[in-house]
């Protein structure tokens, strides 16, 4: 791999004789803030999975990407960049992160006419790596692969994986791992810790550059202070709609959370099994930062940071400009309980103040250790008028009981419920088993879990095993790690 000079933010790109057009906006917008790359050579890579509906969304050809276009979703002949980030670590700051085992290949422009970002992870060392080898295994990067597609399937705005491909390269961690190279696609890699690289230059020209091609990128018309309004938005409905699956991100750190308001980053994540808003599988989580009750507080917490490294472009008056980033980071609050209770309303059918209802539910759902997911799926049995499996969840039945007859008061919608309670998600021990025959060579568990997660609603015939939460043994002891 080797740095190369800037191109200009023109379609660009000859692989195999194929045209791509890239351009490059981001590298063109902030320089500074973009290193030229190139991918590490791989000299036969082999395609473990491709995601054949997004290439063609993104105006792919299929049959080339599976031949002749493997080189290029491994970024052979493909120069690309590495984009420089900071961020807060588990709270702590450090003023330079960035890309050390990715690359920005350049923007794609889809199907309905949105810019893409095409971006590679494992696709070797950056100026960035630091102490890493910049690559990575094939275990991690088909989780990244499909987690993404489940969310994008439950409506929760993602990144999206486009192929992941193996590269022959051994990847030393614990124990000798297969390499791989995930292709994914966003509507930016812009992160809160893209704003506070910026920041901390002290170069404000860089900053409003950067807010500016943010602006430009996803709230078009916008000011730098509506800039910051709109992601505070964004936030605090992306984090709800991560509450109401029990997904936890697992480490939100701020270059972890993006200005679109896509999930990015799938490292430790993992979807809560009973609930308890304390649980947390990420092993480097030791104090539970980020178990799943804390994402609220913490993605808050992550805009405040933003806010601080925004200010210069709120006001020339300091004093104006934080009451202004505190005025607009004070509705997080208030969009998040909003989109919460909002969601919570849908999942169990009803409308109306359903705040105490929820409050007595959650209580006997972590007292009797209720699977998240299975309740909420056959809560909506109950709405069509067999009560019996979601009733059988619990030890308290006196108590159940007499919450499912105050929810029956309320009229609750089977129908409505079933399009919001997913059947299928990637339970955690159903995702270690297809990582592990996917390392091995076995794609047929990786396969048909993502067939299953990928049409998440409404049960299918031979589909039960998906359904099925893990054994006990299981979820006492698990872990989730990053991968790195």
């Amino acid at each position: 791999m080797r740095a190369r000079s800037h191109r200009r933010a023109e379609p660009r790109g000859t692989v195999g004789g194929v045209s791509i057009s890239l351009s490059s906006e981001f590298a063109t917008a902030v320089p500074e803030m973009a290193v030229p790359w190139e991918a590490a050579e791989v000299a036969e890579p082999r395609l473990l999975v491709l995601n054949e509906p997004l290439a063609e969304e993104l105006g792919l050809d299929p049959a080339w990407l599976r031949s002749g276009g493997l080189r290029f979703l491994v970024g052979n002949h493909a120069p690309g960049v590495a984009q420089a980030y900071a961020g807060h670590q588990f709270g702590g700051y450090s003023p330079r992160l960035g890309d050390g085992r990715a690359l920005l290949l350049g923007e794609l422009t889809d199907a309905e006419g949105r810019l893409r970002d095409l971006h590679l992870k494992g696709s070797g060392r950056t100026p960035f790596a630091r102490g890493g080898d910049g690559l990575a295994a094939v275990g991690p990067m088909l989780r990244e692969y499909v987690v993404s597609e489940a969310m994008h399937a439950l409506g929760i705005p993602t990144t999206r994986s486009l192929a992941v491909v193996s590269t022959g390269a051994t990847v030393h961690r614990e124990e000798p791992l297969a390499g791989a190279v995930l292709a994914r696609v966003a509507a930016s890699h812009l992160r809160v810790g893209s704003f506070q690289y910026a920041r901390n230059t002290g170069d404000v020209d860089l900053l409003r550059r950067l807010a500016d091609h943010a602006i430009a990128r996803h709230h078009p018309g916008s000011t730098h202070l509506g800039l910051f309004e709109e992601v505070v938005a964004a936030q605090a409905s992306l984090v709800a709609r991560w509450m109401l699956v029990g997904f936890i991100h697992g480490v939100m750190n701020t270059d972890n959370m993006t200005i679109s308001g896509e999930t990015i980053d799938y490292g430790p994540c993992a979807f809560m099994e009973a609930y308890d808003p304390a649980t947390k599988y990420s092993s480097i989580d030791h104090r539970g930062r980020y178990a799943y009750g804390n994402q609220p507080i913490v993605a808050e917490w992550n805009l405040a940071r933003l806010a601080e490294a925004l200010l210069p472009l709120f006001s020339d008056d300091e004093e104006k400009a934080v009451a202004l980033a505190m005025e607009a980071l004070g509705t997080f609050q208030e969009r998040f309980e909003q989109a919460w209770i909002d969601g919570l309303r849908a999942k169990l059918g009803v409308s109306g103040d359903v705040k105490p209802l929820v409050k007595d539910l959650f209580t006997l759902m972590h007292d009797n250790h209720v699977d998240f997911t299975s309740f909420f799926h056959l809560l909506g049995k109950a709405a069509a008028g067999d009560p019996e499996p979601a009733r059988s969840l619990f030890l308290d039945l006196a108590g159940i009981d007499a919450w499912l007859a105050r929810w029956r008061e309320q009229n609750p919608d089977a129908d409505a419920m079933s399009r919001v309670n997913p059947v299928y998600i990637p339970r955690n021990h159903l995702v270690e088993e297809a990582l592990r025959a996917g390392s091995d060579g076995d794609l047929g568990p990786f396969e048909r879990l993502v067939d299953a997660v990928t049409s998440p609603y409404g049960e299918r015939a031979g589909l039960e095993h998906y359904a099925a939460p893990a054994p006990q043994d299981f979820s006492a002891t698990y872990q989730t790690f990053c991968g790195t």
